[in-house]
C-alpha cells in the first residue's frame, strides 16, 4: 500500500532537527506537570508529552489521572505557549484530546499490537487533521506496525509518523525492550518519506543508557526523539528508573551529535562511491558462497532422504554454531553477529532439506 504522507517540515511544531519531545511519563498533579514543563521550557524544549491514561501490565498500579489531566495540560500550553503530545488508546481518548486541543496524538505499543483497537482509533480520526505518531508493537512484528500505520493513514490522517520504542524479548538483555534496529530500518526503507522517532526511554528502561541509544537513533537518521523527563525522577509514580531531570535532559540534548543524511563534499562523495562499489562486489561474493553452500545442502538432503536419515542432527548443529563463532572471532567479527547469521542460514538449510524429503527420488515410489 502507498501512504499519503505530508512532508514532516510542513507540520512539525518546530523546525530544528532533531525534534525533541519530552515530559513526564505520567501527569501526577497540576503542580508537578507545570513545574516539570517549565523547567523543560528553560532547556529549550517546545514540544511536551505526558501520560494521561497509563495502560499497566497488571491492575492495581497507577493508571493515570485521566481526563482531569487534560485541563492541566491546557494550562501548561497557555502558560508556556508549547505544543503537547498525548497517548490515546480508544475513541473516547481521541475525543477528549481533540476537545482539549492536544496537538499530537500517539498510539502506544499495547494498542498497535491489536488491529481491532487500531481500527477503532482510526475510525474516530476520520475527518480530523492532527498529527498521529504510531509506536511499534510490543512484539517484533513489522507487519503489525505497518498495518497500524496503514489503518491510521486510510482514515485520512496524512500527518503521520512512527516511534521506535523497542521490542519485548524472552531473552535477558541490558535493555528493557531490545532495539532490534533492523525493524525501524526496514520500516524507513518501506516508507522513506515518513518521519521516524526514537524512544530511548522505553528501549533502555534506565537513564544511564539513554544518551548512547539516543545518539544511535540520530546516527540512523531519525527525525526526532521522545524522552521522558520528571522534576524528581526517583519519586515518579511510573517508570522512575528511565526518567531524567529537565536539567539532565538539556545536557543530553546538547551532547547529542546530529548527523546529516548527505554531504556536499566532493572528496567524501567520491570516497563513498568507491567504497560502495567494493561493498557491492563483496556482497556478490557472499551470495555466490551462500548459493554454493545451499547446493551442498541440497546434495546432503537427497542423501539423507535416500538413506532414511533425519534432517536435523543436534550434535552437528552445535558444532557449527560454536565453530563458526570462533572462526568469526578470529576474523574480527562479532560472535553475536556470526551466531545470528548462522541461525538464519540453518533455518534456510532445514527448509530446503524438508522440501527435498517430500520429493520422490528419481526412479523411486512415493
Amino acid at each position: 500500500m502507498e501512504l499519503t504522507i505530508d512532508k514532516f517540515e510542513s507540520w512539525s511544531p518546530v523546525k530544528e532537527r532533531p525534534l525533541i519531545i519530552s515530559g513526564p511519563c505520567s501527569a501526577e498533579s497540576e503542580e508537578q506537570l507545570m513545574d516539570t514543563c517549565t523547567q523543560l521550557y528553560k532547556e529549550g524544549i517546545r514540544v511536551m508529552r505526558a501520560g494521561v491514561w497509563k495502560p499497566r501490565t497488571r491492575p492495581g498500579g497507577f493508571e493515570g489521572i485521566g481526563k482531569e489531566a487534560l485541563g492541566w495540560i491546557q494550562n501548561v500550553k497557555k502558560e508556556l505557549g508549547v505544543k503537547f503530545a498525548v497517548e490515546v488508546a480508544n475513541p473516547d481518548h481521541v475525543e477528549a484530546c481533540l476537545a482539549a486541543g492536544i496537538d499530537i496524538l500517539w498510539v502506544g505499543a499495547r494498542s498497535t499490537v491489536n488491529p481491532f483497537t487500531v481500527q477503532e482509533i482510526a475510525d474516530s480520526l476520520v475527518g480530523v487533521d492532527v498529527p498521529v505518531l504510531i509506536k511499534n508493537p510490543i512484539n517484533p512484528d513489522l507487519a503489525l506496525w505497518l498495518g497500524a500505520i496503514e489503518r491510521i493513514n486510510k482514515a485520512g490522517i496524512t500527518k503521520i509518523g512512527a516511534i521506535h520504542r523497542g521490542f519485548s524479548s524472552f531473552q535477558k538483555t541490558k535493555y528493557r525492550n531490545v532495539p532490534a534496529w533492523q525493524f525501524p530500518i526496514e520500516l524507513k526503507r518501506e516508507f522513506p518519506e515518513m518521519p521516524l522517532f526514537g524512544d530511548p526511554s522505553h528501549i533502555c528502561g534506565n537513564r544511564e543508557m539513554l544518551l548512547d541509544v539516543a545518539q544511535k537513533g540520530l546516527d540512523l537518521n531519525y527525525d526526532g526523539l521522545m524522552i521522558e523527563s520528571h522534576r524528581d525522577p526517583d519519586n515518579a509514580w511510573s517508570d522512575a528508573k528511565q526518567q531524567v531531570t529537565p536539567a539532565r535532559l538539556g545536557e543530553m540534548v546538547r551532547e547529542l551529535k546530529p548527523k546529516s543524511a548527505h554531504s556536499t563534499d566532493a572528496t567524501f562523495n567520491h570516497f563513498m562511491e568507491q567504497m560502495r562499489d567494493q561493498i557491492d562486489n563483496a556482497d556478490r561474493e557472499i551470495l555466490e558462497a551462500l548459493a554454493n553452500r545451499m547446493r551442498l545442502v541440497e546434495k546432503m538432503g537427497e542423501f539423507k532422504r535416500d538413506n532414511n536419515v533425519t534432517i536435523f542432527q543436534v550434535d552437528r548443529w552445535n558444532e557449527i554454531y560454536k565453530s563458526r563463532a570462533e572462526w568469526g572471532k578470529s576474523l574480527s567479527l562479532s560472535p553475536d553477529f556470526v551466531e545470528e547469521t548462522y541461525k538464519l542460514i540453518h533455518v534456510a538449510s532445514i527448509k530446503q532439506q524438508t522440501e527435498i524429503m517430500a520429493k520422490v527420488p528419481a526412479g523411486g515410489e512415493k
